[in-house]
C-alpha cells in the first residue's frame, strides 16, 4: 500500500515505515503528524484518486529529527566578462517516518454554514427586434437614391 500524498508544498510517494526528508516542519522532534491531502491512494491494486484529495484519507507520520541537508554551491559566471560570484547554502530539513496509511477516518469535517437566501433578480427585459427592422429601410433607401442618380 502506498500513497502520495502533498507535504510542506511538495508531493511525495510514501509507504509504511519509510523515511522521508521534508522541508522544515514545525512540528517538535518526537511528536507525530497528521497529513490530510492524499492526492492518490494504491491498496493492492485499487487505486482511488483525489479530485484534488481524496476526502477522508489521511497519512499519519512522526517527527525524528530536524537538521541541515548538504551544502549547495551556487556558482554565476559570465565569459569574458570577468564576472565570477561563488555563493552557497544549506536547506532546513526535517526527517519523518511514515507510521501508516488511512483511506477512512482521518479528516475532520467543519461545521458546514447555511447559505444566505439568494435574492431573486428582476425579470429582464426583451430585447426589441427593432434593429433588424429599422436595418430594411436603409437599404432601400439607398437603392432609391442610386436608381435617382443613373437617371
Amino acid at each position: 500500500m502506498y500513497a502520495i500524498v502533498e507535504i510542506a508544498g511538495q508531493q511525495f510517494k510514501v509507504s509504511k515505515d519509510l523515511k522521508v526528508y521534508v522541508h522544515r516542519l514545525s512540528n517538535e522532534e518526537g511528536s507525530k503528524i497528521s497529513f490530510d491531502k492524499v492526492l492518490l491512494l494504491d491498496d493492492n491494486g485499487s487505486i482511488t484518486l483525489g479530485a484534488p484529495a481524496i476526502e477522508g484519507a489521511s497519512v499519519e507520520a512522526k517527527v525524528l529529527q530536524h537538521l541541515k541537508g548538504d551544502k549547495v554551491i551556487v556558482f554565476k559566471k559570465k565569459r569574458r566578462k570577468g564576472y565570477k560570484k561563488r555563493n552557497g547554502h544549506r536547506q532546513y530539513l526535517t526527517q519523518i517516518v511514515i507510521e501508516g496509511i488511512s483511506a477512512t477516518g482521518g479528516k475532520k469535517e467543519a461545521p458546514k454554514k447555511e447559505a444566505a437566501p439568494k435574492k431573486e433578480a428582476a425579470p429582464k427585459k426583451e430585447a426589441a427586434p427593432v434593429a433588424e427592422e429599422a436595418e430594411a429601410p436603409k437599404k432601400k433607401v439607398a437603392k432609391a437614391k442610386k436608381e435617382d442618380t443613373q437617371e
